[in-house]
């Protein structure tokens, strides 16, 4: 919850940068802009009451001070009849302390030496150590005088006050009020009304918030769907669903008719270049002629008496190759294969660029591979309905439809391997094309044209057998040893294995399986004849080859190898 609030008023964080949203910036602004205002204009109010109550005071103290200057002119004259200066004193003080208003009010009677002879107070008394504040006029006479307001310090207070020279007590007659004390109350008031424009100004903000977000809630819509964008690396359309006609939704559809046009234009990208391709130069905005060497698995299918299809299918044949192609490639990318290449009847596809699928390519180029002869298994299923409808209404098919069914009856074989190879881009900067070269690619077509002569739907190398075992837990797969095999080209002999998935394998299969190994045993010895014997008791579509070749004893010299002469 805290999380959420926090990332709506400060917002999300991209690539480790805070976006802040504007909202919040506009918010800010502009509580920042009232408070500054209300307090501004608080304060000059108080400033201005202040000025007023200022010069309300001179009047009261003028006034006070008045009062007392003439109630000490008469207790002059009493004085001068009973000479009793004392009582003088505490008449003019009991005097003064009538006409005081606040607690820390005080009326002063000083001689010129800052000595106090009476005083009107509540808070004490002092030597008053100012009296160069008081201003004191002699005449060419003699005749002392002096009038006129001050600040000064009493008591550890600061005080406002009028005073007058009393020439005939000769002193100074001071009448003053505490400053802190007299503003104490608009002081409070200040404070006061601050608070409340704070907690006003925090309401209106949330008020204003939820306003803002509603007037501008597109602006967090758009940003949301491109934060969402640059985290999937990935175009797509801003929902603007009943957004006003406003400068931010012209923003957002202007996004949605460029998105849409680049958008197009990526789908149209990736149908011609591979997958990882496209997202390596999303990410870097950049396309260069380059590549690294990576361990990869190749996979290559191709499609039997394709010949005779093209000759019998003309134009048409487009048309099946797609329908082939559309579920073979769906099948590739399916299981994180990369299509390299598509030339005529032959299929490239690669296994590993992805970094998450490095660990398991061979596994799942061996289950891409039975994803494509499942979808030729279900084509030839098809077309074999039909062919049964057409043979149940008419009776027989005429020479053209026989060899039409026999075209579109797509065959294919699959031939797996693994290892170091080269895989980057190659051509000019003006033309060039993603490629993976090497070995490994040259052998595993050879291993697809294997699967014609042992019969078996797809053959893969000891490296891809081995990457699965190593690799993988609980594969699930059977690898039956096809042969040792040395095709057209290389100088050695090579492994190879028919995978088959367990779940596809019966009783009976088991036990041919097991049958095979033992009779190829005989045949790897040399001990054609006895390999014979045990070949000919094996129902598996592999044997018909070691059947004709063990028809008469092993070459001299026989080391177990085979070798091709054809590709």
């Amino acid at each position: 919850m805290i999380k959420k609030i926090k990332d709506t008023l400060l917002g999300e964080k991209v690539s480790g940068v805070r976006i802040t949203p504007s909202i919040t910036k506009i918010l800010l602004v502009f509580v920042i802009f009232i408070i500054v205002a209300n307090f501004s204009t608080n304060y000059l109010n108080l400033k201005y009451n202040q000025t007023v109550m200022t010069r309300l005071l001179k009047q009261l103290l003028v006034k006070d001070l008045k009062e007392i200057y003439n109630f000490c002119n008469n207790q002059y004259e009493i004085y001068e009849d009973t000479k009793n200066i004392e009582k003088a004193y505490v008449a003019i003080s009991k005097k003064g302390f009538s006409l005081l208003g606040q607690k820390n009010s005080i009326i002063l009677g000083i001689k010129e030496s800052g000595d106090i002879v009476f005083q009107s107070s509540k808070i004490g008394s002092d030597t008053f150590r100012e009296m160069q504040s008081l201003k004191l006029e002699v005449d060419e006479t003699g005749y002392k005088s002096g009038a006129g307001k001050v600040e000064f310090n009493y008591l550890s207070k600061n005080y406002f006050g009028i005073y007058k020279f009393h020439p005939k007590w000769n002193i100074f007659i001071l009448r003053a009020e505490d400053k802190k004390e007299f503003y104490a109350e608009s002081n409070s008031i200040f404070r006061k009304i601050s608070l409340i424009i704070f907690f006003l100004t925090l309401l209106c903000a949330g008020i204003g918030l939820v306003v803002i977000r509603e007037l501008l809630k597109f602006i967090h819509i758009i940003t949301s769907s491109l934060m969402a964008m640059n985290k999937e690396q990935k175009i797509s359309r801003i929902n603007l669903a009943n957004a006003p006609i406003d400068e931010i939704t012209y923003l957002g559809m202007s996004f949605n008719a460029l998105g849409g046009t680049i958008g197009n234009l990526l789908d149209i990208f990736r149908k011609f270049v591979s997958n990882d391709l496209v997202e390596k130069i999303y990410k870097e905005k950049n396309v260069r002629l380059e590549g690294t060497k990576k361990d990869l698995a190749i996979l290559f299918t191709d499609i039997k008496q394709f010949t005779f299809i093209t000759e019998t299918l003309g134009t048409d044949i487009i048309q099946l190759l797609n329908i082939h192609y559309d579920k073979a490639i769906q099948s590739i990318v399916k299981e994180q294969g990369i299509v390299g290449s598509i030339i005529g009847d032959a299929l490239l596809a690669v296994y590993g660029t992805f970094d998450e699928s490095r660990s398991n390519k061979s596994f799942q180029a061996v289950t891409s591979a039975y994803q494509i002869i499942d979808c030729t298994v279900k084509l030839r299923d098809k077309m074999k309905r039909r062919r049964d409808e057409l043979l149940s209404k008419n009776g027989q098919l005429t020479e053209k439809e026989e060899k039409i069914y026999q075209a579109v009856s797509l065959d294919v074989g699959v031939g797996i391997d693994r290892g170091e190879v080269f895989y980057g881009n190659i051509g000019s900067y003006q033309q060039m094309t993603s490629t993976v070269i090497g070995d490994r690619v040259n052998s595993s077509s050879r291993l697809e044209g294997l699967t014609r002569i042992y019969k078996v739907p797809v053959i893969i190398s000891e490296s891809v057998k081995e990457e699965i075992e190593h690799s993988v837990l609980n594969h699930d797969i059977v690898f039956v040893e096809v042969d040792l095999v040395q095709v057209k080209g290389k100088t050695h002999g090579r492994r190879i294995y028919w995978p088959i998935f367990k779940n596809e394998i019966t009783e009976e299969m088991e036990k041919d399986i097991a049958n095979f190994k033992y009779a190829l045993d005989f045949y790897y010895a040399g001990h054609w004849v006895k390999a014979h014997k045990e070949f000919k008791s094996i129902n598996l579509p592999i044997v018909e080859e070691f059947i004709n070749r063990t028809k008469e004893k092993a070459p001299t010299n026989w080391s177990g190898i085979w070798k091709m002469t054809t590709k």
